[in-house]
């Protein structure tokens, strides 16, 4: 899907001249080593005057004594020491900042293969990514890993943003070959479903990223912070059916009342609206919505609400209150996740884990590994291939469930279609997840 849907470029445009509140729009650079990220999100802070002088002068004073020409704006993100000893990153570096249109939240990823965990992390929250090809080598093959991981989690935005032009002499000829195969490449893959905008830069400089450069006259599209600023935010959630994990039963002593508080994760409720309870099925209607001491008649995705309802209802921590007449969620004990393996020691199939989905958490075992990515070719393997689960794999995981959870698909529903499995001896997160369009029936 070349560039941003046509209809949603209109709106974004129409958005943008009426003056509206964009929003927050959350996106990760990525690629490979090397090839800027950091440097690039230090541009876009400096550029858009987000550093208070303190930094600035940090920045500068590190200039002096390593006897730099010019500020080395990566260290604004690659802030763990080894990441400044080995001039890269390693750990998720989130950052924030905003222009007279729209705020950001950027999550700058590590390249090494090594760390394709912690990219999996950043991807799972993003509505876009950045995904940077150095000029001088074309795409490599952590390229490719990077936009297959993002299109994975549901990333819908992805901008090829051709860095390090200034070392081309910003040859018009080689960007437009660096995008020629990258769409031959997408083309390949048609599990992949993004759409993609290509954009000459030079973070170095400051070219084309917020301020435009007479070096790149040849290029007649916008900025990248002009892009940044049209692209749509991930809004299936608001538009999508009600979703609602119960934090917290609320019953005080000697008092006629019980309401459910929590956080409402995609859709919308009004008092009464017709609910139903899962895992138990039951139904009943919203009888009152508070935030706080105020009262309300209708509450939004994001919001923290208490709820009461019609019925006398048992419901403790960990249900969910959904939509009764749009989408209700299906009970499954038996299901097919993507998984990426966080931790060090390895896939114990026999052992159980801890499943946590929102606020409801059970116990779990791995009935299967039914394949694993093989990052090098982007291949899904089977047989002998997925008999070794460790860090950094990314899998599809057969999972049997102690008590049901919500079979909600996480493109739909991030916050109830993810999760974590927990290492019930050390209590350390040991994998992440996704549920895609085939759970296995109830069991």
């Amino acid at each position: 899907m070349a560039g941003l849907r046509a209809m949603d470029r209109a709106v974004m445009d129409e958005r943008v001249a009426a003056g509206t509140d964009l929003g927050v729009l959350r996106f990760l650079t990525c690629g490979s080593v090397d090839d800027g990220k950091s440097t690039l999100i230090g541009r876009l802070l400096f550029d858009t005057k987000t550093l208070l002088t303190d930094t600035l002068a940090n920045l500068e004073r590190n200039a002096q004594r390593r006897g730099l020409s010019a500020m080395d704006l990566s260290l604004l993100t690659d802030g763990l020491v080894a990441e400044r000893e080995q001039g890269i990153t390693i750990d998720v570096a989130y950052r924030y900042f905003a222009t007279a249109r729209r705020k950001f939240i950027i999550a700058d990823s590590p390249g090494h293969v090594q760390y394709t965990r912690n990219m999996f992390t950043a991807a799972s929250t993003a509505d876009a990514a950045v995904l940077l090809v150095d000029a001088r080598k074309g795409l490599l093959p952590q390229t490719r890993r990077h936009a297959t991981i993002a299109c994975l989690l549901g990333v819908r935005h992805l901008v090829v943003a051709v860095n390090k032009m200034d070392q081309v002499d910003y040859d018009a000829g080689r960007f437009a070959r660096i995008s020629a195969e990258f769409r031959s490449w997408l083309d390949l893959q048609p599990g992949l479903r993004v759409a993609v905008d290509f954009l000459p830069l030079s973070a170095l400089e400051g070219a084309n990223v917020v301020d435009r450069d007479p070096r790149l006259a040849w290029f007649d599209g916008p900025t990248l912070i002009e892009l940044l600023e049209r692209l749509p935010a991930n809004e299936s959630d608001a538009a999508a059916p009600l979703r609602l994990p119960v934090q917290w039963v609320c019953r005080p002593e000697q008092a006629d009342f019980r309401g459910y508080a929590g956080r409402i994760e995609s859709g919308s409720m009004a008092v009464g609206d017709p609910i139903v309870v899962f895992p138990s099925g039951a139904r009943s209607r919203v009888a009152s919505l508070a935030i706080g001491p105020q009262a309300r008649k209708r509450a939004v995705v994001g919001e923290s609400v208490m709820v009461t309802l019609a019925d006398d209802i048992d419901i403790s921590r960990g249900d969910l209150l959904a939509s009764a007449t749009h989408s209700p969620p299906v009970a499954v004990s038996r299901l097919e996740a993507t998984v990426c393996w966080l931790s060090q020691t390895p896939l114990e199939p026999r052992r159980e884990y801890l499943l946590r989905q929102a606020t409801r958490e059970t116990r779990v075992r791995v009935a299967g590994v039914a394949a694993r990515l093989d990052i090098e070719r982007l291949q899904w393997l089977k047989g002998e291939a997925t008999a070794v689960v460790q860090a950094n794999d990314i899998v599809r995981l057969q999972l049997g469930t102690q008590n049901p959870i919500a079979a909600d698909r996480y493109e739909d529903f991030r916050a109830i279609g993810s999760f974590i499995l927990i290492d019930p001896v050390s209590n350390n997160t040991i994998a992440a997840g996704v549920m895609g369009d085939h759970p296995a029936a109830a069991g």
